[in-house]
């Protein structure tokens, strides 16, 4: 699959062209990660201690936007969603690595998007994180041809969750918005009893 597959398709770039547009997009997005404070650990740490809720305001942002947008387009009649790539589902492997991921970001505070970011900046402890993420690369390779059957295992093929839910796509947009706009309310609330109490412990 092309990187950019979007992009290549409003005009030719060529191999080099995208492998440019890639690296530019990934500098952009780095830097405005950095920008936001996303390469600080106690940034991230936040979320999970309850003081900092930055982390959940822009993946909801991010999520909310690009599915408002793609289902939009799709019910103009401007982008087909069954020409739009999709991982496959494999519930079980997905489900351990998700759980894998959480604990690893819960001890670690970085992912990996923001463990590169912070290590452009010279924060050691990302490079620390860098280093295990690496080691785990490593070891999937290694280990592949044993775990290869879990691997597979749990295969839906490509589904969408309201293909999933049987319901139609607007009631999981509709559902998703709310449930972010519930969660911005509630983290704004949240803030202020926070900034409260720091102002009365001070």
């Amino acid at each position: 699959m092309e990187p950019l597959a979007p992009i290549s398709k409003i005009a030719e770039w060529g191999p080099n062209g995208l492998i440019v547009a890639a690296a530019l997009l990934g500098v952009g997005f780095g830097f405005v990660l950095e920008r936001a404070g996303f390469g600080n650990a106690k940034t991230l740490a936040g979320q999970w201690y309850g003081y900092n809720f930055a982390v959940l305001r822009v993946m909801f942002t991010a999520i909310v936007v690009a599915m408002v947008g793609l289902f939009g387009l799709h019910y103009v009649g401007v982008v087909d969603l069954s020409l739009v790539y999709v991982n496959e589902t494999f519930i079980w492997p997905q489900l351990i690595g998700g759980l894998i991921f959480g604990m690893g970001f819960a001890i670690g505070q970085y992912c990996p998007g923001t463990a590169v970011v912070a290590c452009a900046t010279g924060k050691i402890d990302a490079m620390v994180f860098m280093g295990g993420f690496f080691i785990g690369l490593i070891a999937f390779f290694f280990s592949y041809d044993g775990i290869e059957k879990f691997y597979l295992s749990g295969d839906m093929g490509r589904v969408l969750v309201p293909d999933w839910l049987g319901v139609p796509a607007g009631v999981v947009v509709f559902a998703v918005v709310a449930i972010a706009l519930g969660a911005f309310a509630l983290t704004h609330v949240l803030d202020r009893r926070f900034a409260a109490k720091r102002g009365a412990a001070s």
